[in-house]
């Protein structure tokens, strides 16, 4: 049975999407074979599409220091239902940030503490005016995601 990576980002611009859009086509290169990807809207995603994830890449902008709103609203629907249920879920998280995204990673790693959620890696923080070089580092943070959870390293 195939292992569950779920992507929940908030990608309002086109900038932005096209950093979901790598991230996404990294976690379905080729070579992974047993892991199915799905992304789910922010504003989408609930509590049950957590519990069935074997692990989560989180994606939101830099607002006024904070995560999106709609990744806000993601994390107030599903703390409660996920408590104590997803413990130690591998997670995974990228930050379009205009500034230095600190406050926006601190918000998210804080929720994800509170849920007992276990970072598979240092968040990527895409700092400053839009860099192509952002592509490509998304989309290695999602092949990384999707080939660690089929090795079975996450």
């Amino acid at each position: 049975m195939a292992k569950q990576l779920l992507v929940v980002a908030h990608a309002p611009s086109e900038n932005t999407r096209r950093l979901l859009e790598a991230v996404l086509r990294g976690a379905r290169h080729e070579d992974i074979e047993a892991v199915e990807t799905r992304h789910v809207a922010p504003l989408e995603a609930g509590p049950d599409d957590v519990l069935a994830a074997d692990a989560l890449i989180l994606g939101t902008t830099e607002n006024l220091g904070y995560m999106s709103g709609a990744l806000k609203d993601f994390f107030d629907r599903s703390y409660y239902p996920c408590l104590e249920k997803t413990e130690g879920l591998p997670y995974a998280l990228w930050v379009r940030a205009g500034q230095d995204g600190t406050g926006t990673r601190r918000a998210v790693e804080s929720i994800a503490t509170g849920l007992s959620w276990r970072p598979a890696r240092d968040p990527l923080i895409c700092r400053g005016a839009f860099d192509e070089a952002f592509v490509g580092q998304c989309e290695e943070l999602g092949t990384w995601m999707a080939a660690a959870l089929d090795a079975g390293l996450l």
